[in-house]
Order: C-alpha cells, then sequence, then structure tokens
C-alpha cells in the first residue's frame, strides 16, 4: 500500500525559512560593507553567484535517493584527504596559511569540504553494527578518523578549523555513547590548557575542578593521581607549546585575553567590532549609514566580522534577529538528530548541528571580544564561497534525511 505524505512531512520548511532569510541579511550585510570598497567592490555579485550555486546543489541532493548520502561518505572522506594533502604542496598562502587551491580566478578551500566528509565518515563508521564504543580500540579509530585531517590542517596552520574538526568528532562519540568520564578524560587536558592562558589563578582553580571531577567518578587512585598530573603537565606545559605558534596567533592569543596589548595590530578588529555593534543602539544607524563599516575600519569586514555590520546598521533589534533565526535552525536541527530512527542519520545531523552551533558560537564571540579571533566564518552570513558551499550541502544533506525520515530503515 502506497503512503502519501503531505509536502510538510517532506520539506522543513521550518529548517529552510530562516537559513534563507540569514542568506538574504548576510546579502545585504556583504552588500553594505563591499559595494563601496576599491578592492571588494564586486564580492556582493561574487556572494549573490554563490547562494544561488549553492541552492541549486541544495534542492539536488534533496531528490537524492535514499542511502545515498550513506553510500558516498567514505568516497568524499578520503577526496577530502587528498585535497588536504594536496593543498600544502600547491596551495596558496593567504592571511599567513596555506589553505587555498587556485583555478583562475576561483579559490577553493579543502578544508571545508573536509569538514563535510568529516560528519559523514564518523557517521557511517559509528553507525556500523558492529562497532561497540565500549571497545577502546573503536574509540581511537574514531578519533584517528577525526584527528589525522587536524594534523594536516593544523600544517597550513588554521587553528580555527582545527578546532572545529576535534569538537564535532568528540561530541559525535558523545551522541553515539561514550560515557562520561571518557569525556572527561578527552575533554580536560584541553580546557586546562587553555585556563593557563588566563594566569596562575584560572590554572589552579580548573586543576582543583579536575581533582573534584576525579573524586566524583571514583576511579582507584593510580588512576585519579595519572590523570591529574597529565592534566597539570597539559596546563603548565602549554605555554611553550604556544611558542611554536606563528608570531601573528600568538597576538591572536594576547588579544583575545586583552585586546588592547596591540590595539593597532591583533586587538584593531575586536576593538573596532565592538564600537560597531555598541554604535548601532536599538534600531541602528541605518542600510549603508554604519561609519565603522562604510569609512572601512575593520578590513574584510565582510568575511569574519560581518556581524558586526549587521549590529552598526540594524542594531539589536537586527542582531537578535539573526540570533533567533540561528536557535530555530540549531533546535530543528537538534530535535530531528533526537527523533531520526537510523543511527546514521541521527549522527550526520549532529554533527552538522555541531558544525553550525562551533561556527555560531566563536563567530558571534569574536565579534563581541569574548573568544579568540581564529577565523571562523558565521554560518550563511559571511563571504565566501567554499564555507557559503560547505554549510549549504550539508543543510541540504539534512534535508534529505528529514525526506526520508518516515520510511522504515
Amino acid at each position: 500500500m502506497r503512503v502519501s505524505y503531505k509536502i510538510q512531512d517532506r520539506f522543513d520548511f521550518g529548517l529552510f525559512a530562516p537559513m534563507l532569510f540569514l542568506l538574504i541579511i548576510g546579502l545585504f550585510a556583504v552588500y553594505s560593507s563591499t559595494i563601496n570598497h576599491p578592492v571588494a567592490g564586486d564580492n556582493f555579485y561574487k556572494h549573490l553567484i554563490w547562494i544561488i550555486i549553492s541552492l541549486f546543489i541544495y534542492f539536488f541532493i534533496f531528490i537524492l535517493p535514499k542511502n545515498t548520502i550513506r553510500i558516498s561518505a567514505v568516497w568524499i572522506y578520503f577526496s577530502s584527504f587528498f585535497f588536504l594533502l594536496l593543498v600544502l604542496v600547491i596551495g596558496d598562502v593567504v592571511f599567513g596559511a596555506k589553505s587555498w587551491i587556485r583555478f583562475g580566478d576561483f579559490g577553493f578551500q579543502p578544508a571545508e569540504y573536509a569538514k563535510v566528509g568529516l560528519i559523514l565518515i564518523l557517521a557511517y563508521w559509528m553507525s556500523k553494527e558492529k562497532e561497540k564504543l565500549s571497545d577502546a580500540l573503536t574509540i581511537v579509530c574514531s578519533l584517528a578518523i577525526g584527528f589525522i585531517p587536524v594534523i594536516l590542517i593544523l600544517a597550513q596552520p588554521d587553528m580555527g578549523t582545527a578546532i572545529v574538526f576535534i569538537i564535532i568528532t568528540i561530541t559525535m562519540l558523545f551522541w553515539n555513547g561514550l560515557d562520561l568520564f571518557t569525556m572527561f578524560l578527552i575533554l580536560s587536558p584541553g580546557v586546562v590548557a587553555i585556563a593557563s592562558l588566563f594566569g596562575w589563578v584560572a590554572l589552579l582553580v580548573t586543576l582543583l575542578l579536575v581533582a573534584a571531577g576525579l573524586i566524583f567518578f571514583r576511579k582507584n587512585i593510580f588512576i585519579s593521581v595519572t590523570i591529574f598530573i597529565f592534566n597539570a603537565i597539559a596546563g603548565f606545559a602549554f605555554e611553550y607549546f604556544v611558542r611554536f605558534l606563528k608570531p601573528h596567533q600568538q597576538l591572536r592569543l594576547a588579544s583575545f585575553i586583552d585586546p588592547y596589548v596591540d590595539p593597532t595590530g591583533a586587538g584593531y578588529n575586536i576593538i573596532q567590532a565592538k564600537v560597531a555593534i555598541g554604535s548601532g543602539g536599538l534600531w541602528g544607524k541605518g542600510f549603508m549609514n554604519g561609519n565603522q563599516t562604510q569609512l572601512r575600519f575593520i578590513p574584510q569586514q565582510w568575511t569574519d566580522f560581518i556581524y558586526s555590520v549587521v549590529g552598526e546598521e540594524f542594531g539589536f533589534i537586527g542582531c537578535m534577529f539573526v540570533l533567533i533565526l540561528f536557535f530555530i535552525i540549531l533546535w530543528r536541527l537538534l530535535k530531528l538528530a533526537t527523533n531520526a530512527k537510523d543511527r546514521f542519520n541521527s549522527l550526520v545531523v549532529l554533527g552538522v548541528f555541531m558544525f553550525i552551533f562551533t561556527h555560531f558560537v566563536i563567530n558571534i564571540g569574536m565579534n563581541l571580544g569574548i573568544t579568540p579571533v581564529i577565523g571562523l566564518p558565521l554560518p550563511f552570513l559571511s563571504y565566501g564561497g567554499s564555507s557559503l558551499l560547505a554549510v549549504i550541502v550539508l543543510m541540504g544533506i539534512v534535508q534529505n534525511i528529514y525526506k526520508n525520515r518516515l520510511e522504515q530503515v
């Protein structure tokens, strides 16, 4: 017996509509920040073309037959791995990172494509019936799948994308059943290392929290002491690790803690972005009327700092509208990931959720001066063909999963 579905049962308008609104807002913001710029004057038209191309691919992915995404996962991952290797050989250096492959006027950023491959291969691997997360070897293999590309990305170097890879990998492991203690074991050294940036007090407080966590989990004394020592080493050694970073990366970390350490250099964008958002007030200065935007106080404002354009020209109301649209998308994704009957589909949607959530939180934080400037674009709004295409492809995959969610697995 053939089952008939209504269009809303096959297509999630609650996911598509806020995405479309964000794309439109992004178009206005890119237009305002580039149209009078001597170098980036044609970026608006390029951005518009990329949106049209991306939406075409979005609907193409939506109509693909069931299981096409699953079957393609391995191929997409290994092809993205190949491009990550290739960019280290023939890539162009942009803003200190060898992360672009050029084909004439066309630029391709393999790390963005690799994010798609990462989510699909992790979902494919973790959803295999024979794999159990209680098996330590399976956990190590899952971490290797996610972290080996990180090595290639750090070689560019691209710290922001590497962080996204790590967060997606660990979160998908947790969603698939990784126990809290193992999560604690994986995450705590990183948290301690980051806390060390803020001085001895923050480091000691974090180590005390680690000790409290070890008491909570009630492991034997040898395991607990070993883990605590490892965390302490991570905290004290991080300062030496920072010395191996590029000078501009070190300045970004220093400016994250205090933007006025280098107010005309690494801290400049943060300061100007905060000024732009604050000057917008409740309603904003109006489209094309923002002083910081039109006088080009923030270099490359149409990319990582696009949110400051919204804040200055559309004010608090415009900023809140953007946040609400993102919250709707994230809520719909989390709901679909929770309700998906198929393990692969649930993991893919959760991976897309974390992709957007991580970019969203870090980028907005960059604009507000509460997270380091690590070069992550704001999904749907920032100018950039590779990043825009990656997020819309992932949203198309989600729509394909939504279309097939009512069918038997």
